[in-house]
Formats: structure tokens, sequence, C-alpha cells
């Protein structure tokens, strides 16, 4: 997901340093195999009318009671499938009990069916049609917003990441609209009443926040890939939008296979533009929803790289999100993290080296701009995260800081073991549940490296490292002197962070202008070396004949999330 919109922005217990982490990760008593959903709508009255069922099968013997996720659905039955007979059930504010009419062994199937209405308040979202100078700009809409957990909203189900099923939905719509969902449409059926009901498959397992529909009137643009459909969905009369928008949608997939080694997991697809919607993007399964506003942004010269960005994003969680899906809500940095550097990524392989560095530039500096602002502490694994309300409260860290982590990894492992254990990754871990210890061993089994190190300080700790640097030429000894002090402090933040960092000496003093557009930052240095630091204070020496007329710091930006107050 793209939280921020373009127009806002110009575990099992781990022992660490700092104590043990939390374990976010939910209990499971069952194993969902799929959902069917029937829904139909009063626009008007902003009602759902569900009828569910959901399959599962117990992971363990004597299996009596069914607890799913509900929020406010007002139960008409809930019954075993093909059975008249009610079941009995309670009700809370988030959830529903069902007693079953026996034990279940385990890995026996059960097929719960629920019919229910809901007015709901998250999950579902009613947009009214827009009318401009007596005509329709856009029809009325209905669409979904799972993530987090807003699925439950809607239908009863296991509304957590851990949990993955296949899906199908039945949306019974009025005859002049059309549903774009996830998976296959499969058939359609027309109504006496003027309403039709679109039925689409999703056979791939996912978790249940990417579940999604979208109602309305739309116009179409059906393009291939390598027998993928590539649907572009926009209201009548802005297809003008779709070039500027989405026309490198193509090539945008086509690096993140040769990149990745992985081919596009899926049968199809889709991007649908809504209204009103809270974030720039939505990686749906196979049916990514972006905000209308962002996609019509494409149209103003300065914007048109935001939403390629925005386009590379949602479309890099089908390898990192749909595909191999982050377990627990504190790992959500799997999922943004790398969907935010690909974009960088992606751009390296259409634009340039340059090009992808200025990207990773900008992303640490919205982290040190949030840190600055901000006093409390956040780490990419989120110990803040059973607060799913506040998931998406710091993007330049979930996000941007993820993305520029995932940078100074491939820097540190070497770019061919980098997209060797990227590969290893979704491959081991395909259409499966990964936490970021699965990351860790992939990328130590490809490099060779023991990287426990990388992922305390960059993962599971705070902040980044702060350095007060003090340089002396000593010409008796030909030797440059720096005296490093690292300054950074707060809870859970390393009083030494481990810092290869690269360091050049230049003949010729600093240009005026810091960002003189050199493609070669070493052209004049005479001495290039990389040197270790890992204590809170130390002393390096760097032999040299010459006295450098300036010094550059990770001249190559491999650790571009670093600030140096250097003399």
């Amino acid at each position: 997901m793209k939280l921020i919109a373009l127009s806002l922005t110009i575990i099992s217990c781990f022992a660490s340093a700092f104590g043990q982490r939390p374990d976010f990760n939910r209990t499971r008593t069952y194993d969902v195999q799929h959902y069917v959903i029937r829904v139909s709508f009063d626009h008007k009255k902003r009602t759902v009318f569900g009828d569910t069922t959901v399959e599962l099968k117990p992971l363990a013997d004597g299996f009596k009671t069914a607890e799913l996720d509900a929020r406010d659905l007002k139960f008409e039955t809930v019954r075993l499938e093909g059975s008249d007979k009610q079941l009995t059930y309670k009700t809370t504010k988030d959830k529903v009990s069902v007693t079953l009419d026996r034990d279940y062994k385990k890995d026996e199937l059960i097929k719960l069916r629920f019919k229910y209405t809901a007015t709901p308040k998250k999950g579902v979202y009613f947009v009214d049609e827009e009318i401009g100078a007596g005509n329709r700009k856009r029809s009325a809409q209905i669409w979904t917003q799972g993530e987090p957990e807003e699925a439950h909203h809607w239908f009863p189900s296991f509304d957590f990441p851990s949990d993955k099923a296949t899906s199908e939905t039945r949306i019974r719509i009025p005859v002049d609209m059309t549903v774009i969902g996830n998976g296959e449409l499969v058939g359609y059926e027309v109504h006496d009443d003027g309403t039709k009901t679109m039925h689409h498959i999703m056979g791939t397992p996912h978790p249940t926040y990417l579940i999604s529909f979208i109602v309305g009137i739309y116009s179409e643009k059906e393009e291939e890939y390598n027998g993928i459909s590539l649907g572009i969905f926009m209201y009548p009369g802005t297809e003008f939008a779709i070039d500027k928008a989405y026309g490198r949608t193509k090539d945008v997939l086509r690096v993140h296979e040769e990149l990745t080694g992985v081919k596009y997991p899926f049968i199809k697809y889709d991007q649908t533009i809504v209204a009103n919607f809270q974030f720039g993007g939505m990686e749906n399964i196979t049916a990514t929803t972006m905000a209308d506003t962002e996609i019509f942004a494409a149209q103003t010269p300065f914007l048109q790289g935001f939403v390629e960005d925005l386009v590379s994003h949602e479309l890099a969680h089908s390898w990192f999100g749909n595909n191999v899906t982050m377990k627990n809500w504190a790992e959500l940095w799997l999922n943004e993290g790398f969907a935010t550097f690909m974009e960088a990524a992606v751009r390296e392989k259409l634009y340039g080296r340059r090009d992808y560095l200025r990207k990773i530039g900008v992303n640490a500096d919205e982290v040190m701009a949030d840190e600055a602002a901000k006093s409390d502490p956040f780490g990419l694994f989120n110990q803040t995260a059973a607060d799913t309300d506040k998931l998406f409260d710091r993007p330049a860290i979930t996000y941007s800081k993820g993305g520029v982590v995932v940078h100074m990894l491939r820097e540190q492992v070497g770019n061919d073991n980098f997209w060797k254990a990227i590969n290893l990754y979704l491959t081991r871990h395909r259409f499966g549940s990964v936490e970021t210890s699965d990351l860790q061993k992939a990328m130590e089994e490809t490099s060779g490296q023991q990287l426990g190190w990388f992922f305390d300080q960059w993962v599971y700790s705070t902040s980044y490292p702060k350095l007060s640097v003090k340089q002396r030429y000593d010409d008796g000894k030909k030797q440059l002197v720096l005296d490093i002090q690292q300054t950074q402090k707060g809870k859970l933040t390393p009083a030494a962070f481990r810092l290869p960092l690269e360091i050049a000496l230049h003949a010729t003093p600093p240009k005026d202008s810091e960002a003189d557009g050199s493609p070669d930052p070493l052209a004049d240095a005479f001495v290039t070396t990389t040197i270790q630091i890992d204590k809170r204070k130390q002393t390096i020496t760097i032999p040299t004949a010459q006295k450098p007329a300036r010094v550059s710091f990770d001249p190559n930006a491999k650790l571009p999330l670093i600030f140096i107050n250097g003399n």
C-alpha cells in the first residue's frame, strides 16, 4: 500500500541487547481453506447484505468451537453449509463464537454459513455519484479497503495476515455497473429486477486483507503481457489519463520479473481508480485500487514521476506482500520497505544508477526529518503493532527507512548475492508467511556472511548513526587521523552502530555546490578505503603521502542513513 497521497507529499521472542522483543503472532486453532462471499447493497442506507461461507479445518482433534472475527455484523442465521439447523453462537464487539454440532477431528473440513446485515464503518465504503455542469463526472461507487484489519467489518473471517485461504465473491449490483474483483471473472447472472451478480474466483491462497471489490461504471482498457491480462479501469471520459499514469506498466512488470527472477505470480493485474480513497494505492490481490487524485496528477509533468513510483510500488507487492506475506503486523516493513525499495530498483533499470541513488537519498532524508519531528522511538520491527489503528502513523520508518535498509543490505552482501537471496526468499516461501528471520537466513545463505549484527541494528533497533568526526593530518607520520564519536542516543538505539564506512581522499577542494552533477564521486580521489566503525569512540588512521584537500564520507552512498558532522 502506498500510504501518503501525492497531493500531501510536496514473533517468537528474540533476545537482544534491549531485552525480549514481544511476540505479535496470533494463535490459530483452525486453518481457513476458502471463503465464499455473497453480497448485495442498499447504497442509500450504506448497508451490506451478506451471505458468507467459511470453509476451515481444525488444527487439532476435539474442535467444538469456532471463533471468527466479526465487527458489528447482525447475524440472521449461522449454520453448517447444506443444513437448515441453526447453530448456537455468541457475539462480542469483534468476534462471533460458534458452537458446532459435534467435536471435529484435525483436518476435517467444516463449512460454516453466515447470513447477516451490516452498516460498516470500515471495510466497505460507499461514494455517491458526482455531477458537474449537469453531467455525471463519475458514477456512484462501492469499494473495499482491507488493510490492516477491516475485512471483518463486512464478512466473518480470520482477519490476520498469517492465515491464507482462497476466495470467491458473488457481488450483486445494478446491471449498468461492473465489479472489479480478485482473480478470474468466471461468469455473471442477470436477474429480472435490473441487477446482475458477478462471480470472481481467486484460486491462490492469500490473507483476508487483500480480498476486495470495486463497484461502479468504468471504461476498461485491456492489454496483455506474456499471457497476463492487464486491465486499467477509468471513469468514462477520463481515458486521456491512462498513458501518462500507466504507460510504463509493462516495463515495470518486466523489470520486477528480471530483478527477482520470479515470474508475475498471478493470472491478471487490474488497476482501478476510485474516489475519496484515503491512501495513494492498495495492492489488493490482482486488483490494485488507486486514488483518482493520484492518477490524474500524472497530467502535471513534475508529478508524473511520483505516479510512476506509485504504479511501481503497488505492483511490487505482487511479489512482496501478496506472494510472500509478513506473518504479523510488526513485520509490515517486509511488505512496505521492499515495495519502496523496488521503486528505486525499477528506476535504476529504467533510468540509471544516479536516479536510483537520488530516490534512496530522498527516502533517507524523510527518515531523518521524521526523527527530528518526533521524540518517540520507532523501529522497522514495530513494537507498537498491537494497536493496528496506528500501524501507518510513521510511514517514514515503515516505508522510507525500510527501503533504505534494503538498499544497505544490498550493498553489504553484494549485488549478485542480494538478488540470489531475493529469488531464494520468494521461491522458498512462495504464497507463505514470513518474518525478518526468514529474510536474514536467505541473505546469509547466499552471501556466506553472518548478518545478525545488521538486522539487530537496522531492523530491531531504532534511529540511525550520528557521527562527530574530527580530522587532522599528521605530516610526520604521513597519515590522516580521524577521531570519531557516535552521538546517537535514545531508547532501543544502539550506543554504537557497526558501520563499514567508505572514505575517499581528494586532491581538489569541494565544489560550490555539493550536488555538482559529477557522475563519478571518486574522479579525483587519490585514496579510497573502507574503515570499520564499531565503537562509541575510536581513532582511525589512514596512510597517505599527501594531505587531502577534502575528505568525502560514503561517496558511493552505500550508507545513506547516516549523519556525519566532520571538520
